[in-house]
């Protein structure tokens, strides 16, 4: 497993030279390049790429011949790494992610909307281990990024409610960075040394219908509610010279939202002809809805995670309130 001090210096290093570079590839940009991620989390944006509802949006403000490129990524770790060497402009991963370079660029990254909140099961095929205090070095869990992922966050705030404020680099020792679909593969396979899954739908789903899966803890129950563990966020040089393509990408994502909530299952379809899930469309509807997945684009308990990686030391200084970390734009929702 790889040590996340090299990474955080990394992060540093290109953040300076990336976020620079920025500055002349961004100006007056007819393009805009997403980074995005596989998940029914993400479901708005697959319904955004696929109806091309930015391209629409910015042809009403006046874009003519607007380019939107949607970047696929299996982990927040990568797609970072993209926008700050300046290979994309905005990102959909979680809030940590969008915290975490907030800090390190001390504040030339932050947040452009909420996306939703998925209640995400920590799963393991191992039948000895109930709770966290079962987990020993033999059994590996799969998150997304290790410390700085939702997953791996979540993960060390229940290890601090059930094993003590001590317990956080133990829980960090069992993870490895992993996708989601390939953890799902891993999970199956009883010769590997991952017996265990922080997942989210749909994934989730699938893990618990093989043998001798079950769930060790849930998201929503160690963050009393939904939590953002989807949100975009860009470079503030883009954001400030490209005010209509912002614009247009925030139009676009009340319209993906909208046609959410009014037609759950045209929404699962178009998410299986995007991803070519087998999972019927009924069962994908049916985890369009809370506790299971919320969708919106209010940033919620983001402060709760802030305050959680500035007690733990991930970022600095820590915020007085969420609106440090979202552009203006968000400022009039009600988020926390």
């Amino acid at each position: 497993m790889k040590s996340f001090a090299p990474r955080l210096a990394g992060l540093l290093a290109v953040a300076t030279a990336g976020l620079a570079f920025s500055t002349v590839v961004h100006a007056q940009s007819n393009e805009l390049r997403i980074a995005k991620q596989p998940g029914l989390l993400y479901l708005p944006t697959i319904i955004m790429e696929e109806n091309k509802l930015v391209e629409k949006r910015a042809a009403e403000m006046g874009l003519k011949d607007f380019k939107v490129s949607w970047l696929a990524f299996t982990g927040g770790g990568s797609s970072t790494d993209a926008l700050l060497s300046g290979n994309v402009d905005m990102i959909v991963s979680g809030s940590t992610n969008m915290l975490l370079l907030w800090s390190k660029t001390n504040g030339a990254v932050k947040g452009v909307a909420g996306v939703g909140s998925a209640s995400m099961k920590l799963l393991t095929r191992n039948p000895k281990i109930k709770t966290l205090a079962d987990f020993t070095d033999a059994d590996k869990i799969a998150v997304p990024t290790v410390k700085m992922s939702m997953q791996a966050t979540v993960l060390q705030i229940a290890a601090e409610k059930q094993l003590g404020a001590g317990s956080r680099d133990k829980v960090n020792a069992l993870t490895v960075s992993m996708g989601h679909p390939d953890a799902l593969i891993a999970l199956t396979n009883k010769n590997e040394q991952i017996t265990s899954h922080f997942s989210l739908p749909p994934y989730q789903e699938a893990e618990l219908k093989l043998p001798g899966v079950h769930e060790v803890l849930n998201s929503n129950d160690v963050m009393g509610g939904p939590a953002s563990n989807a949100v975009v966020f860009g470079t503030a040089k883009f954001h400030d010279a490209n005010p209509k393509a912002i614009a247009a990408f925030l139009a676009a994502l009340d319209d993906a939202i909208a046609f959410i909530n009014k037609d759950k299952l045209a929404a699962a379809e178009v998410y299986k002809k995007a991803t070519k899930d087998k999972t019927p469309a009924a069962e994908l509807a049916a985890l369009m809805t809370p506790p299971g997945i919320v969708y919106s684009n209010v940033p919620m308990q983001t402060m709760k995670i802030a305050d959680f990686m500035a007690r733990a030391g991930y970022i600095k200084p820590r915020p007085n309130d969420w609106k440090d970390y979202f552009f203006s734009e968000l400022h009039k929702v009600n988020g926390n």
